[in-house]
C-alpha cells in the first residue's frame, strides 16, 4: 500500500501518518506493507518518523518521478495561488503487483478505516 501526502509536519499530513501508525498492527496482520511517499528530503522523513514514532517506511520523491507515474503530482490552488503539489492519494497494490484499489483526493477522516476494510476484503 502506497500513500502519497504533500508535506511532513503539516497538520493534515501528520494526522494521516499517525492514523496509519495507529492502525499499523491491523494492517500488518493483514499482510499489508505500508509506505508513505512525499517530496520531502530524507532528513525530513527521519525527523517526521522519529517525532511521531512511525513504524513504516517513508520514501522521498523530490523529483516527483513516482508521483508523476501515479498521476498525483498536479496543479493545486490554495488562497488563490496556483502551484504544483501532491494530491493526497492512496493505492492498494496486491501481492501480484496489480492495483487492487485507489483513493484519490483523500479526506483523512475515515480514510484509514476504508483502506483497512479493503485490505481485509
Amino acid at each position: 500500500m502506497l500513500f502519497f501526502y504533500p508535506k511532513n509536519m503539516t497538520p493534515t499530513c501528520t494526522e494521516e501518518a499517525c492514523s496509519f501508525r495507529d492502525n499499523y498492527s491491523a494492517l500488518e496482520q493483514a499482510d499489508a506493507v505500508v509506505i508513505g511517499i512525499s517530496p520531502d528530503p530524507p532528513k525530513s522523513h527521519t525527523r517526521f518518523i522519529d517525532k511521531h514514532s512511525l513504524p513504516y517506511l517513508l520514501l522521498s520523491d523530490e523529483e516527483h518521478k513516482v508521483s508523476d507515474m501515479f498521476g498525483v503530482w498536479q496543479m493545486k490552488k490554495m488562497f488563490g495561488r496556483e502551484y504544483m503539489g501532491i494530491v493526497r492519494s492512496t493505492f492498494l497494490i496486491d501481492e501480484n503487483g496489480k492495483l487492487a484499489a485507489e483513493w484519490r483526493k483523500v479526506k483523512v477522516k475515515g480514510h484509514v478505516e476504508a483502506v483497512l476494510a479493503a485490505v481485509l476484503s
